[in-house]
């Protein structure tokens, strides 16, 4: 029994051997003959679970609101327009100010790029003013002698005369007896023409030379005494001729007046030459010379172009409209241009380094100090004056210098952001794989049409960004860089204008009236009611007029001017056109000095949004004010009303004393 127990475990013991070999066995084949298929369910799963990651990070955005990210596909909230793929980018997109894009996100973005270079700009200075008298050609006829006023040839104001007319007819009793004189002076001469007394005769004909010298003290002509003498009996009448060619602008006796000596008769004016009065401001004074060219035209001949000659600058500025008074000498042979006419004038200067003024046509001459429309190839006299001629270069021209380094650093006006103090331009970085760009805040002078003359900040040859800077710009804000629109990033764009103790309360009080105006104008513009925006820019321009700005001193004062200045062009611009396309084109630069404005001396009970389009202006971009948060774009109007967004906070009070702070 033992041994039979013994081999039943024996087999049992190899049957779970066996069993479990077996077992490994089928495991291991069935492994791999499964392996393949579980790698590729798993490399499935894995492939899923990275396309839902992928899916998960893409962004759309909208080719013309690179600040619209989505997560999926879809049309713009802003413009309606068909979103895109954003590329994204596994490196580092810059650090800083700067900003890498890829070749294609840069074309999505519209940016293009120039050189800082060289060159000669011109700059074209407007002026307004009107037209009058030449006062070297104004001349006087009055009264040589006491007298009556008996008849009066020219008998209205206006008449035009010649030199050697006729003008009046007076009886003077101080020439009756000087005519008187003269006759017996020369009857005299005659019965001692036989005498043998030769002093006696010398005497007498002295007598006559002084006489006749007399009357042509008192006034008359010398074909007047030989007629005397001629007749040998005195006239009662003695006539007045006139010393000049012209108009009569003043009629100041009337006939059966009786007059003193040196009593005004007449007042002739030559309008042969008139002078033209313009209004420079002081801003445009660098660029103005005596003896440059100036072109105008008048609203009495549509398209006609006159030209004429700088011939005086004031030295005294007008405080009351920070302007200075430039004198043009234009020659008028055809009589078209009237004292009184309103002109609109341009001068235009070749600036090159240092500001200085380039005139071709002066280069090497010489000018009268005096009279600027003298000028000769050499030295001398002039001609009118006798005063010694000076070279142009003494009055501050350039010759002709065909060294570049003489040309100024240019950079084109669109690729400058200005704001405030500030001027901001984005530079393409070289040597880049992909386009980067680095915000750089740079020093600029004085604006040359379509340039910017460049102090300080960029070198000739670096690359700057003309059109999409605001969109770079935006990208910063968006990946919370610090911008060069809001260098502080991260911060809130809340901020309120601090007004300094010089600005008085009255100041700002006028300056809210003009910002309400504002307001109206860009209602208008979004509500596309041009009738609107028209009426109200006038009254905007009525509360520019408004404002005393004797109420701001020093250099408030003179910012107020210089600003004031601006508005009143820019609303002439817009009362003129006759669609509100180029109102909304005109709008964009008085929203940048309405901006301005209310960050340098801030205003009171009222809210104030600032926007920003990227669209507007053909994609350079456009900012707005608001008083309230909801995006009204008043250069769409309802076709884009909601482009746009808002970008800073400027004042923090409602109108009902709500806090935005």
């Amino acid at each position: 029994m033992k041994a039979i127990e013994f081999f039943r475990g024996m087999i049992r013991a190899w049957v779970v051997v066996i069993a479990i070999a077996a077992g490994l066995i089928m495991g291991f084949a069935i492994r791999g003959a499964l392996s393949p298929e579980d790698g590729s369910m798993q490399q499935a799963g894995q492939h899923a679970q990275q396309s839902a990651a992928d899916e998960a990070t893409q962004i759309w955005t909208c080719s013309m609101h690179p600040q619209i990210k989505l997560p999926k596909p879809g049309l713009c909230p802003i413009c309606n327009m068909e979103l895109i793929l954003l590329e994204t980018q596994a490196e580092d997109s810059g650090s800083g100010r700067e900003l890498t894009v890829s070749e294609n996100a840069k074309k999505l973005m519209d940016i293009e790029t120039v050189l800082v270079q060289r060159k000669f700009v011109d700059r074209q200075i407007r002026m307004v003013g009107k037209i009058d008298y030449d006062e070297t050609r104004v001349k006087y006829i009055t009264a040589w002698v006491p007298g009556r006023l008996d008849r009066l040839f020219a008998d209205y104001t206006g008449i035009s005369v010649n030199k050697g007319d006729h003008m009046v007819q007076m009886y003077s009793p101080e020439l009756l007896a000087a005519q008187e004189e003269l006759l017996q002076s020369l009857t005299v001469v005659k019965e001692l023409a036989d005498s043998d007394i030769g002093i006696m005769r010398d005497t007498a004909e002295a007598t006559v030379t002084a006489v006749r010298e007399k009357l042509r003290l008192l006034g008359l002509q010398g074909e007047q005494i030989v007629e005397i003498e001629r007749r040998g009996s005195v006239s009662d009448h003695v006539t007045i001729y006139s010393p000049i060619g012209g108009i009569v602008i003043h009629k100041n006796a009337q006939e059966g007046m009786y007059v003193k000596t040196g009593t005004k008769i007449y007042t002739i004016a030559d309008l042969s030459r008139v002078w033209i009065r313009l209004d420079a401001y002081e801003s445009d004074l660098m660029w103005l010379r005596l003896g440059q060219k100036v072109q105008f035209t008048t609203e009495a001949y549509p398209g006609q172009q006159f030209a004429g000659t700088i011939s005086f600058i004031d030295p005294i500025l007008t405080q009351t409209t920070r302007t200075v008074k430039v004198r043009v000498n234009v020659a008028n042979p055809e009589m078209l241009l009237k004292p009184g006419m309103f002109v609109r004038a341009t001068a235009k200067a070749m600036v090159a380094s240092g500001g200085k003024v380039m005139d071709v046509a002066l280069a090497g001459k010489w000018i009268c100090p005096m009279h600027p429309d003298v000028i000769q190839d050499s030295a001398g006299v002039c001609d009118i004056c006798e005063m010694l001629l000076v070279q142009t270069e003494s009055l501050g021209y350039l010759g002709v210098d065909t060294d570049l380094s003489e040309a100024p650093l240019v950079i084109p006006a669109t690729a400058a952001m200005v704001t405030g103090d500030r001027a901001i331009v984005y530079v393409q970085l070289p040597g880049k794989d992909k386009p980067t760009f680095e915000g750089r805040e740079i020093v600029l002078g004085p604006r040359a049409g379509d340039y910017y003359l460049v102090k300080h900040g960029l070198a000739e040859g670096e690359r700057v960004v003309i059109k999409g800077n605001f969109k770079i710009d935006a990208e910063l804000q968006i990946q919370a860089k610090p911008s060069m629109m809001s260098p502080g990033a991260g911060n809130s764009h809340d901020s309120s204008p601090v007004a300094g103790p010089e600005i008085s309360s009255a100041f700002q009080e006028q300056l809210t009236r003009v910002v309400r105006s504002y307001l109206q104008v860009q209602n208008a513009l979004s509500a596309d009611d041009f009738d609107g925006a028209v009426s109200a820019a006038a009254v905007l321009a009525e509360a520019v007029d408004a404002v005393d700005m004797q109420l701001v001193p020093g250099d408030e004062h003179m910012a107020w001017m210089m600003a004031s200045g601006k508005l009143k062009n820019s609303l002439a611009n817009i009362i003129a056109p006759d669609d509100i396309e180029a109102i909304r084109k005109t709008f964009a630069s008085l929203s940048d000095e309405i901006v301005a404005l209310v960050k340098r001396f801030g205003v009171s009970g009222i809210s104030l949004y600032q926007f920003k389009c990227p669209m507007a202006l053909d994609g350079s971009g456009a900012f707005w004010l608001q008083k309230d948060s909801d995006t009204r774009n008043p250069y769409y109007g309802e076709s884009m009303l909601q482009c746009g967004e808002v970008i800073e906070v400027l004042q923090g009070v409602t109108e009902q004393g709500d806090s935005h702070e």
